[in-house]
Order: structure tokens, then sequence, then C-alpha cells
């Protein structure tokens, strides 16, 4: 029986049909896939820089660092999939160009992640920092258990949170921040009565999704490590058998 496309799937071949074009007129320009990967990452630089900016030039209530944060995360987000739409249509795949854009990709999030600490810290959100550290734990797992399992001759794709639903998730959510910050207030508070401290505050648009992120992507390494050993188990098998 033959498989039915993911809704993940069906999405990102959406975004394709839509960046193609796009993706053509950088192949016109002579831009090959590993210097797309490049500005990706330098990109990443950029988001790491704002958000040091942010934690050492504003104030508390000042979220308009992590809105513009949040968008050029997206938008360095849209060349990991640029990159290999690039390879593909114009041919130029390669395997070396494969290890460059995973390498960089880790780089990208780690850099990401290290502005966001920073922020965070710099402005005493420290148990929120400390979630995110959790969090860009729990990605680089996500990303290496599979490659040890692909290293190992078994596919290993599966789970919640990959890197795009990470990019999109911080991207959006930090842009949601920065926007919301306009008109309630960078130092908004929701308290309940009967409660001492604050329950909800406009930081808390960033960083609940970031708790969140922190703890699902550990599970999806978990749940990757757990197929992983059951893919393995079966190859054994089978090969014990041949």
């Amino acid at each position: 029986m033959e498989q039915q496309p993911s809704i993940r799937t069906n999405l990102q071949l959406g975004i394709y049909k839509v960046i193609d074009p796009f993706v053509k007129l950088l192949i016109k320009l002579g831009l090959t896939p590993n210097a797309v990967t490049t500005i990706g990452f330098v990109l990443n630089v950029g988001v790491a820089a704002i958000f040091v900016i942010g934690g050492e030039e504003g104030n508390r209530g000042d979220l308009s660092y992590i809105g513009w944060a949040g968008g050029l995360i997206l938008f360095a987000g849209l060349f990991d999939m640029l990159d290999g739409q690039v390879a593909r249509l114009g041919n130029m795949k390669s395997t070396f160009g494969a290890l460059y854009d995973s390498v960089l990709d880790r780089y990208s999030e780690l850099i990401m992640f290290f502005g966001i600490c920073y922020y965070l810290v710099a402005h005493h959100y420290f148990l929120s920092s400390m979630f995110a550290f959790v969090a860009m734990i729990g990605s680089m797992m996500v990303s290496y258990v599979r490659a040890r399992a692909e290293g190992l001759g078994i596919e290993c794709k599966g789970g919640l949170m990959q890197r795009p639903e990470r990019v999109v998730t911080i991207g959006l959510f930090a842009i949601l921040c920065g926007l919301s910050s306009l008109y309630i207030g960078g130092n908004y508070k929701l308290y309940i009565p009967g409660i001492k401290f604050h329950v909800f505050e406009t930081m808390s648009i960033f960083t609940i999704p970031i708790t969140i992120l922190a703890v699902l992507t550990n599970i999806t390494a978990f749940n990757r490590l757990k197929e992983s050993k059951i893919n393995l188990e079966k190859k054994e098998s089978g090969d014990a058998t041949d």
C-alpha cells in the first residue's frame, strides 16, 4: 500500500513552489548552494548580534530587539530551504555541499541560541535562559542522533521539532513578542488575586515557546534514539538471517 505524504511534506512542497522562481533567479546570478548556505550563516550571526546589542543597550521593557531578531531568524531560515533547492534545480548537488550545509546549520543554530541566552541573562531572565540552553542542547541532539543513525546505515528523520519547526517557532514568537510590546507595553504583567507573583508578562510570549522547545526537542531526540534502536535491531537480525 502506497504511503500518503505527511502534512509536513505537503507544506514543504507548497513552499518550494512559491520559492522556486527566486531559486531560479539565484542560479542565474551564479550563486552556488554553498554560497547560499554561507549567506544564511552570516544572517544568523546578525541575529546573535541583535540579541547581544539588545542585551547591552536595551532595557528590560524594550522588546523591539526581540522582534527585529525574530524577523531576521525567519529570513535566515529561508536560506536553509533555498540552498537545497539551488542544488537540486541547478544540478549542483555534491557530497561536500551536504556536509557543508549540515555543519553551518549547526553553527547557525548554536550562534542564534547564544544570542538568545545572552539577551535573557543580560536582562535577568535567568530561569528562561536555562530553558533556552536546554532547548539548544535538545536541538543539537535531534540533529546528532540523526547523523549518527545515518552513519550506521539507518534512516532517522522523524520527530516533532525538526530544524524548520524550531526556526519558525522561535522566529514567529519573537516577532509576536516585539509587536505585542508596542500595544500592551514591554513591562506588562498579569496578576491573579491570591498569587503574589505575576503569572504572565509580555516577555512570556517569547520565553514560553522556548520552554516548550526545551521539552519537545529533547523528547524528539530520545524518540529518535528509540526508533534507531528498533531499526538497528531489525537490521542486525536481518543480517544474521542472510
